[in-house]
Parts: structure tokens; sequence; C-alpha cells
């Protein structure tokens, strides 16, 4: 186990990734007011279980792997890139509505949206960016069991994840209701996140491999 100095640092950066809008914040809050806070925490599943996915990778040094190889990279980041953008045109396109914006959509079967969730978490390389660069910092080989302080300090980021979206998710719904009627704040949320989510796919696509 990580020393408790290490714990709660490595803590306090997972909190602050979590709270910056991203991929998996936006299907989750798109999920949660389409179809429901419940659709919303089905999905959250399968977003967690693409971080135990990339954490076990790291763990078990199967990323070290993907990240040697340029192709296997290129084509995660620009996959993810090309998401991003696609989500930031549909929040700023004319007559688009905004990620808090409630909206009338088919309902997906559990399966689906839970296979969606776990679609958007795997496109999204900066998790295994997240493991791959930040764990090691974090790790203390001196102290002996790396492979279970990499689990702890993992493990940690999901638990804070999942509280933090799950929450996002079961209040997704008032928010909209408090965006649709100030529309004013609503266009602007609009394009904020359409920037954000600009600004992270350009970012995605122009920063140097690791």
């Amino acid at each position: 186990m990580p020393d408790l100095a290490n714990l709660l640092g490595f803590a306090a950066i997972a909190l602050g990734m979590v709270l910056t809008p991203g991929p998996n914040m936006i299907y989750l809050i798109s999920r949660s007011i389409c179809q429901g806070p419940g659709a919303g925490l089905i999905s959250l599943g399968g977003v967690a279980l693409g971080f135990v996915v990339y954490l076990l990778c790291a763990a078990l040094g199967i990323t070290a792997i993907v990240m040697a190889v340029p192709y296997a990279y290129d084509a995660l980041r620009i996959a993810g890139a090309g998401y991003l953008l696609w989500l930031a045109w549909q929040a700023v396109r004319p007559n688009g509505r905004a990620a808090f914006q409630p909206r009338t959509l088919p309902h997906d079967p559990a399966r689906k949206l839970f296979l969606m969730g776990l679609l958007t978490s795997l496109l999204n390389p900066k998790i295994a960016v997240l493991y791959l660069s930040l764990l090691p910092q974090f790790i203390r080989p001196e102290q002996g069991h790396v492979l279970g302080q990499s689990l702890a300090l993992g493990f940690t980021q999901i638990a804070i994840s999942v509280t933090v979206n799950a929450m996002i998710a079961l209040t997704a719904g008032s928010v909209a209701a408090f965006l649709s009627r100030r529309p004013v704040w609503a266009l602007a949320q609009r394009w904020l996140m359409g920037s954000v989510l600009a600004g992270l796919a350009l970012k995605m696509l122009t920063e140097a491999r690791r």
C-alpha cells in the first residue's frame, strides 16, 4: 500500500481531473438528461470498466507497449480527438443543443448504454497517459509491492471518478431545468462547452506522444 501522503496527493490530482470537462463527463450528462439518472448510472458503469481496463494494463506494463508503438497510440489519440470535435460541433452548430439541454431521444437498452460508456472511456487516451505517467510518480519501490501500490492508487482514482460522476448524473436534470429557464445562460454554456471540447481535441492532436 502507498503511504498516506502519496495517497492523498494522488487523490487530490484525481479529483481535479474528474472536475475538468471531458468526453466521459459530457456523455454521462447527455445520457442522464436524455433518459434519466438511471441510464446515466448504467453508462457510468461502462466508463468505470474502461478505467479498470486501462489501470490493469498500466499496472501490468501492457500500456507501456501501446505507448511505445507510434501507430497504436496515434490511432487512439486521433479517434478520441475526432470524437471530441464531433461533440463540440453538436454543441455549437446552428440550432444545436447544449449538453445540459433536455432533448428527446430513443431510450437505449441497458446493454447499449453500458457499451457506449465503455467505448467513450476507452477512446480517451488521456486516461492511458494518466496511468502511465502519473502513477509512477507516487509509487515508492523501496516500500515493495509495486503492483499493489499501482492498484491501490488506480482504484482510488476510479472511486473518486465514479463518485463525482454519479453525483453529476443524478443532478444533470436539475441543472438542465435551471438553464432552460435562462436562455442566455444556456447559450453561454453551449459555447463554453464547445470551446472546451474543441480545445481539448486540438491539444490532443498536437501534443507530442508520451
